[in-house]
């Protein structure tokens, strides 16, 4: 792969920044929302494994739509729901508004993030897949560290309500730029017929093959270790320890930067190993971070720095884990990779879902409840990463591989 970024590729990774965006930038504004709306804390939190449900939904609509239109008319019309559901989230009046329009804007905003990982399996054998994916958390990176920064910024010159108005121009930006710079990734002999028995039987079929299962699940849980930490941080770091929320977004943008500077390490090995020989080397952070946290959580009254520390290894793991898992699962998916991506997707966040509502009706008054979930997905996320390990993978070539540049 040259080292230079191919203008498709910063165009994927601007789409699928949207996801983060998303989730990270109204993170500083949970406890404004929540007075301002008069509402419960946990009714805010609830927000975003609501967010995280629409993501899973929607993207297992958008890989059989892209397997069969290809990739640029399913992205466009994606964005398009996106951009509407964002400007109902402006304008919100009450919780349950807020709830419903991002709901909306999730099932739009999970375009993205299936169509991209679809995209690289167009262009790239599995070896520059997973460099790819290790890239494209490079040039999304930005968007972690600075999301809760323009979200604090937000609230001093405006309101929580302008985090919402600067998504909704951000989404415009990227329709504008695929509609004039990106073509289309999937041949025509590729595209294959949309019927909803064979989308549900392709589902199916997929949800049989280990070879996509045991990588998927393993990438799965370690990203909802990272969403209960997203939906429980807020409180924690702002509510416990009593940060601002200017002091909030630099301590997330840490962790963010340490989530880019593991993907950019897992390119570098990936020069001359394996996807699976790298996952080696890291599938037992997970665990070892999440209990560590486990064991500061029980005992309470633990210095800042320490969780911090222990919330750095937890993150920055999945810079390594999150693209080798994604990689391997895509490998040999071939023409349903389109499906299978979305599959890859769905059920990463239907898992982070259910570890964000966790940490949301487990009401304490401690960050207990967001590092025992943090523990139980790490530990889940190691197993099913020792068992990937213990199969025989498929061999994959050690050269680079080359992207071409956006035509």
């Amino acid at each position: 792969m040259r080292r230079h970024f191919p203008g498709w590729l910063v165009l994927l990774g601007a789409m699928t920044a949207i996801g983060p965006l998303s989730i990270d930038m109204y993170l500083p504004a949970f406890l404004v929302i929540a007075g301002d709306l008069g509402t419960p804390r946990g009714a805010v939190e609830r927000t975003l494994p609501i967010f995280l449900a629409g993501l899973a939904i929607g993207q297992l609509v958008y890989g059989p739509l892209s397997d069969r239109f290809g990739r640029r008319p399913p992205l466009l019309a994606g964005l398009a729901i996106y951009l509407v559901g964002t400007i109902g989230c402006a304008l919100s009046g009450s919780i349950e508004q807020l709830t419903l329009w991002r709901l909306v804007q999730a099932l739009g905003g999970g375009v993205g993030m299936v169509v991209s990982r679809a995209v690289i399996r167009d262009r790239l054998d599995p070896q520059g897949s997973a460099r790819a994916l290790s890239t494209l958390m490079l040039v999304m990176g930005a968007a972690p560290i600075l999301a809760p920064m323009l979200g604090g910024w937000m609230l001093v010159v405006a309101s929580w309500r302008g985090i919402f108005v600067f998504q909704a121009l951000f989404a415009l930006g990227c329709m504008v730029a695929i509609w004039f710079g990106m073509t289309e990734s999937l041949r025509r002999t590729d595209m294959r017929p949309l019927r909803i028995g064979t989308s549900l039987r392709t589902y199916a079929e997929l949800m049989k093959d280990r070879r996509l299962l045991l990588p998927v699940m393993a990438g799965a849980f370690g990203m909802a270790g990272m969403f209960a930490y997203i939906a429980g941080s807020p409180f924690v770091l702002m509510g416990l320890y009593g940060l601002s929320e200017q002091q909030y977004a630099m301590v997330f943008g840490l962790n963010a930067f340490g989530l880019i500077a593991a993907s950019q390490l897992n390119g570098w090995w990936l020069r001359k190993q394996r996807p699976n020989e790298v996952l080696r080397k890291s599938f037992w952070l997970p665990a070892a971070s999440g209990l560590a946290l486990l064991a500061m959580g029980l005992h309470g009254g633990v210095p800042l720095p320490l969780i911090m520390s222990g919330l750095f290894v937890f993150v920055a793991s999945m810079g390594v884990i999150s693209p080798n898992t994604g990689a391997m699962a895509m490998a040999d998916q071939g023409r349903v990779a389109g499906a299978a991506s979305a599959l890859l997707g769905a059920l990463s966040f239907f898992v982070g879902m259910l570890s964000g509502l966790a940490v949301s009706f487990w009401d304490g008054q401690t960050g207990l409840p967001m590092m025992a979930i943090m523990a139980v997905c790490g530990v889940l996320s190691t197993l099913f990463g020792a068992t990937l390990l213990r199969r025989r993978m498929p061999d994959v070539a050690p050269e680079a591989a080359v992207v071409e540049p956006l035509a």
